[in-house]
C-alpha cells in the first residue's frame, strides 16, 4: 500500500492503521527496499500477522519511486496479492494541512509549498496510474477516511465476520456522508433548534431526547423504520455484505438526528447486534 503524505484534520494515526482495526499487521513508513527482508522473517501464525499486510510510504523515502517496482514485481511472482491504495487531495486542501499541522513538506526546502506539492504530484504520477484505489482525501474528515480504508479491507479478503454495523448522526448543511449505504432524512420531525432554552443542547441531552421523542410520529417513524431495517439486514448478509453504514441526517446534526440513531442504536443492540454510533457533526457551531 502507497500512501502520498496527506495529513488529516483530528489524525492521531497514520491511515495505514486503520487497516490494524481490521485484523491486519501495519508498518508505517516502512523502506520499500526492505519489504524482502521483512517478508523473509519467520512470521507464519495468524495471531502474529493478522489477515494480511499493510504498509505505509511516501515521497519521504529516497529512492522509493525508483525501487518499488521490480520489488513489488518480484512479490507477485512469489504469489503475493499486492494492491496499492493511493491518498491524494487537491493542492488548497493540502496548503490548508500543511499550515495546520505545521509539518514541513518532504520536496519544500527553501521552495515555496505550491512548487513542492507540484513536483511531488509530477514524481508520484507514475505510482498514481498503476494504483488499485484512489482516494481523494481533499472532503474527507478522518471518520470518512475511516470508512473508506475499511471497506477496501474487505474487499480485499480476509476471514467471513458478522456484518459490521456503523450509526452516523449528520447534518445536512455539513454536506452527506460519502460512505454511508442507507441515509434517512428526519427533519420531518418538530425541531427543537427554533425553542430558544433547547437550542444550546444536544441530542444527548434528556430535555432534547423527551422533546424529539415524546410524539407519536416519532414513535410510528421508529417503528416502520426498524421494521424495515429488520427485513434489509439479513438479505446484506445473505449477499456476503461486510459492512453497513446508516447515516441519519437533519438540518445541523446536533439535535434531532443524534436522538434518532441513538435510538435505532439501543434497538440493534438489543437484539444483538454490534453496532458503532458516531454523531459527526454534534460538535458544529450553531449558525442561524
Amino acid at each position: 500500500m502507497s500512501l502520498s503524505p496527506v495529513f488529516l484534520e483530528q489524525e492521531k494515526k497514520p491511515p495505514c492503521l486503520f487497516f490494524e482495526d481490521e485484523g491486519y499487521y501495519c508498518v508505517d513508513n516502512m523502506p520499500v527496499s526492505l519489504l524482502p527482508a521483512f517478508f523473509a522473517l519467520p512470521m507464519n501464525q495468524q495471531d502474529e500477522t493478522g489477515i494480511g499486510f499493510a504498509f505505509s510510504m511516501d515521497a519521504r523515502e529516497t529512492g522509493f519511486v525508483c525501487d518499488y517496482k521490480p520489488i513489488l514485481r518480484d512479490l507477485r511472482k512469489s504469489g503475493a496479492v499486492v494492491c496499492i491504495l493511493f491518498l491524494e487531495a487537491d493542492e488548497k486542501t493540502l496548503i490548508r494541512r500543511y499550515s495546520q499541522t505545521r509539518r514541513k513538506h518532504p520536496f519544500a526546502g527553501n521552495r515555496d509549498i505550491r512548487k513542492a506539492i507540484g513536483e511531488e504530484l509530477k514524481v508520484l504520477l507514475p505510482l498514481r496510474e498503476k494504483a488499485d484505489t484512489i482516494i481523494d482525501t481533499s472532503s474527507l474528515n478522518v471518520h470518512e477516511l475511516k470508512m473508506m480504508v475499511r471497506k477496501m479491507a474487505y474487499s480485499m479478503g480476509g476471514p467471513h465476520r458478522p456484518m459490521r454495523i456503523q450509526l452516523v448522526s449528520f447534518g445536512f448543511k455539513f454536506g452527506l456522508p460519502l460512505y454511508a449505504d442507507i441515509v434517512i432524512d428526519v427533519r420531518f420531525l418538530q425541531n427543537p433548534y427554533f425553542i430558544e432554552e433547547l437550542r444550546p443542547l444536544t441530542g444527548k441531552s434528556e430535555k432534547i431526547r423527551d422533546f424529539v421523542l415524546n410524539s407519536d410520529q416519532t414513535h410510528l417513524f421508529l417503528t416502520r423504520y426498524m421494521d424495515l431495517l429488520n427485513i434489509l439486514m439479513p438479505q446484506y448478509e445473505q449477499e456476503g455484505k461486510a459492512y453497513l453504514t446508516l447515516a441519519v441526517g437533519c438540518t445541523g446534526g446536533r439535535h434531532r438526528s443524534v436522538v434518532i440513531a441513538q435510538e435505532i442504536c439501543d434497538a440493534m443492540v438489543a437484539s444483538g447486534r454490534k453496532v458503532e454510533l458516531i454523531h459527526r457533526d454534534i460538535d458544529k457551531l450553531l449558525s442561524t
